[in-house]
């Protein structure tokens, strides 16, 4: 876009030139309807996308300029409806069904979003379960592998998947990853979810290791530690009751939203965090 605006005159070459016409105090938004259409928008991947924080962070990015991939795995209603949304703010969107446990699936998706959106500039892995309140010792082999297997190695895949395609040393442009770790990584959840906190626990040595690993290559590589935030997941693990319960015990008497998770989430995606990486960042109301 111009600097100016300038109105053309054509009458007569007896008239003066034409005054420039300043731009308008106040940048021009994807909503606007004086704003060209977006050229080139980054491509960013979020898995778990369907709903909570991964939703809000959808939202959020496409309003910020992102085109957007969508994974779910048993949402489909709510996934398309979402990338209706991120449409009508005038980005590309597409919904991709894969169980980031499953490597080949993770691999299917990656391939998938290359056909359908271009090279990717940026990934969430959002995609996460939890389950009931219960001790270690009570916990069977299959609660543990699945805890394991979906929130450990399904970041390690994607994270590894995005890393083929955004570092220099593969012939990328660069690109940025932001993991979802969680407070009980450093909590601990005794009596509640320690295998949890352990599988988030190594999410946050995952991005401080992968950060360092990329950093020359034009990879970055953050953690965002939610503390306890107003979504479905409580509903999950049996208590979905758990956010309104416990509100006013928390150091601001209240829960975080989704929202404001997705706000440090977009900011470490983008150039506003050139030189961030390696980071954790805790958004809990200083649980």
């Amino acid at each position: 876009m111009p600097s100016t605006w300038t109105v053309n005159a054509t009458m007569t070459d007896s008239l003066p030139p034409p005054l420039p016409l300043p731009l308008p105090p106040f940048p021009l938004s994807p909503l606007s309807p004086l704003s060209p259409p977006l050229p080139e928008a980054p491509v960013l991947l979020v898995t778990g996308g369907s709903r909570g924080i991964g939703a809000a962070t959808v939202r959020l990015a496409a309003r910020q300029g992102w085109d957007v991939a969508i994974n779910y795995l048993h949402r489909q209603a709510e996934a398309e409806r979402l990338a209706d949304e991120v449409r009508a703010l005038g980005r590309r969107a597409m919904t991709v069904a894969a169980d980031v446990g499953d490597e080949s699936q993770v691999l299917a998706m990656f391939e998938a979003v290359d056909r359908g959106l271009g090279r990717l500039g940026g990934l969430v892995n959002n995609a996460g379960v939890v389950d009931v309140n219960g001790r270690l010792d009570e916990m069977d082999g299959a609660r543990l592998r699945r805890m394991v297997t979906v929130n450990l190695l399904g970041s390690l895949y994607c994270a590894r998947e995005a890393v083929h395609r955004m570092s220099t040393r593969h012939g990328g442009a660069g690109g940025s990853i932001v993991n979802l770790s969680s407070v009980a990584a450093r909590l601990g959840s005794p009596g509640t979810y320690v295998d949890y906190a352990a599988s988030k626990a190594a999410i946050d040595t995952l991005s401080v290791g992968l950060a360092r690993e990329v950093a020359a290559e034009g990879v970055r590589v953050n953690a965002v530690r939610p503390g306890i935030i107003d979504t479905e997941i409580h509903a999950s693990g049996g208590q979905p009751d758990r956010a309104a319960r416990v509100a006013a015990s928390l150091p601001m008497q209240r829960v975080g939203t989704a929202d404001e998770v997705a706000q440090a989430i977009v900011w470490l995606l983008g150039s506003a965090a050139s030189y961030t990486s390696g980071a954790i960042l805790d958004v809990s109301g200083a649980r």
